[in-house]
């Protein structure tokens, strides 16, 4: 169990949604904190798990029962829906006959899936939520960057960091050769777990399919179907490339990020917290796991996640790309504690072309280990990486407002 609660950003979204419709979906990887957040923010709710097999078989052998069982009571947590995905037409039903809102929160661990089920089943009725693990402004303390990237930002390891290895091997071998497995109808164990091998080792770079099919002996469509599970399932974040036309050609392929950098690490078998982020991978890490929080930022306003890379074929690249209404803000991410103005040559030369290209962009970000921000040539400028998720969530806080 998690001895201490920290307080999820995604709690306030949540709780306005609940005031709005009937239902609300909570979705996210195993171990992200579901059942935690929705026990501790909603206790007044009752709750019960698919997980424990007796109302699991109860819900599929009877739902009618089930959910009878159920009508006194103001509002439900249904924990692991993906496990009886035929109850939500019985909740549409009832759903049907009353429209109070807040009445039902369910929660699943496979977001294609049950994103899918619930467009036919719960169309207009649901809003769905993705809870990630935490993001650094949620931490009750401050911790290196290093320690962050060894230990992750599941709540588990994160709070108890000495059991490190041992939960994030249980993890993958309950989570990834178990649940994932099953859901994706792999029969193939051992190639299953190289391609995941292969893609930590390819972690913040561009995914090539058929490179992946080479060095894995899985078939393309095979390695993209289960690159795509993975993706659904939480565990990959696949950042499309900018593709409008800003006068060059430009790379199409998506980059692939492990969303906690502790599984990669452990998939590529780091040795201790300081050789992960001061090795030949750690400026893949720290990449990744800006990409990440800014993910996890829309995510906790309930948002889906504007964000692309861009790179031309001759060599230009912008590491991230943030799209807040019409607004482009291109950010430059490096690992180097020492701001210079030539990291940001690259950004420069996309604010040009895409201003050209009557697109609204704003000045250039630099995301780095410098310890404070600092001003840069062409009205760039430069953030610690402990900064980066407040300073999107402003963005994100003055777009709302500006549209209310």
């Amino acid at each position: 169990m998690i001895g201490v609660y920290l307080d999820r950003f995604i709690a306030v979204k949540l709780k306005e949604s609940l005031e709005l419709f009937p239902v609300c979906v909570v979705t996210g990887a195993r171990q992200t904190g579901k059942s935690t957040l929705l026990r501790h923010e909603l206790p007044q709710y009752t709750y019960i798990t698919f997980d424990d097999p007796l109302q699991r078989n109860f819900a599929k052998s009877d739902p009618v029962g089930f959910l009878g069982a159920l009508n006194d009571h103001r509002g439900i947590i249904l924990d692991e829906i993906q496990y009886v995905p035929a109850l939500l037409s019985y909740i549409k039903m009832d759903v049907d006959q009353n429209r109070d809102p807040g009445r039902w929160v369910l929660t699943g661990s496979q977001q294609f899936h049950l994103m899918h089920t619930i467009s036919e089943s719960l169309a207009g009725r649901a809003i769905l939520f993705d809870l990630a693990p935490f993001c650094y402004a949620e931490l009750d303390e401050s911790k290196t960057l290093a320690s962050i990237l060894w230990t992750g930002l599941y709540p588990e390891p994160e709070q108890y960091p000495e059991k490190r290895a041992l939960w994030l091997r249980s993890y993958l071998q309950t989570y990834l050769e178990r649940d994932i497995r099953k859901l994706g109808n792999v029969s193939d164990l051992n190639s299953f777990e190289s391609l995941v091998n292969v893609c930590a080792a390819k972690h913040s770079q561009e995914l090539n399919v058929a490179a992946l099919s080479r060095t894995t002996g899985v078939a393309s469509l095979t390695a993209k179907k289960w690159i795509g599970l993975l993706e659904s399932c939480y565990l990959l974040y696949l950042l499309r490339p900018f593709h409008s036309n800003l006068g060059k050609r430009i790379v199409k392929s998506a980059k692939l990020y492990f969303m906690d950098s502790a599984l990669a690490g452990y998939l590529t078998r780091q040795p201790s917290a300081e050789a992960m982020l001061a090795g030949s991978m750690g400026g893949s890490f720290f990449e990744g796991f800006i990409v990440a929080e800014a993910v996890k930022c829309f995510y906790n306003r309930g948002k889906r996640p504007d964000l692309y890379f861009w790179r031309s074929h001759d060599g230009l690249e912008v590491d991230l790309i943030i799209q807040i209404g019409q607004r482009l803000y291109p950010i430059e991410i490096k690992s180097s504690a020492t701001p210079k103005a030539e990291f940001m040559a690259t950004v420069n030369q996309f604010r040009k072309i895409a201003t050209k290209a009557s697109f609204s962009v704003a000045d250039g970000l630099l995301v780095c280990q410098a310890p404070a921000r600092a001003p840069l040539p062409n009205g760039n400028q430069c953030i610690p990486w402990t900064c980066f998720y407040q300073w999107l969530d402003d963005q994100l806080s003055a777009a709302e407002a500006g549209r209310q």
